[in-house]
């Protein structure tokens, strides 16, 4: 869904059929989803001139890349900077459940911390 989704944005739909084959063509450990090295190697395939000239991802590989010469430093930083700023945004989720787990790690600390308190308290009791 993801791909069709891109693809869509990109200006390239794709068919379900046609879809299925660009997975198909760099899905190397067969699960019918494209992992993220899966993704990367289609652009290494390109590259490499690999990719048929028909075929969707060659579509995607153009799509995607800069050629300076025509947009200039100016459009190639605006692409970057877009690139990593997708890439902040999911940084961002990934911190923000990191601190949800330090936080939880803090409640139970302290919560032992209770418990043995407790206990001595307790303890003094009997």
């Amino acid at each position: 869904m993801e791909l069709k989704l891109m693809m869509e944005k990109l200006g390239a739909p794709q068919t379900h059929l046609g879809l299925k084959n660009m997975i198909k063509e760099v899905d190397e450990d067969l699960d019918n989803k494209l992992s993220f090295r899966e993704f990367l190697l289609i652009f290494r395939k390109s590259a490499a001139g690999e990719l048929a000239e028909d075929s969707g991802l060659c579509v995607l590989a153009r799509l995607s890349e800069i050629d300076v010469s025509t947009e200039g430093v100016k459009g190639a930083k605006t692409f970057f900077e877009a690139k990593v700023q997708a890439i902040s945004e999911s940084n961002r989720f990934e911190t923000e459940i990191r601190q949800e787990q330090e936080e939880k790690k803090k409640q139970l600390e302290e919560q032992k911390v209770r418990r043995a308190a407790f206990k001595d308290l307790q303890s003094a009791f009997k």
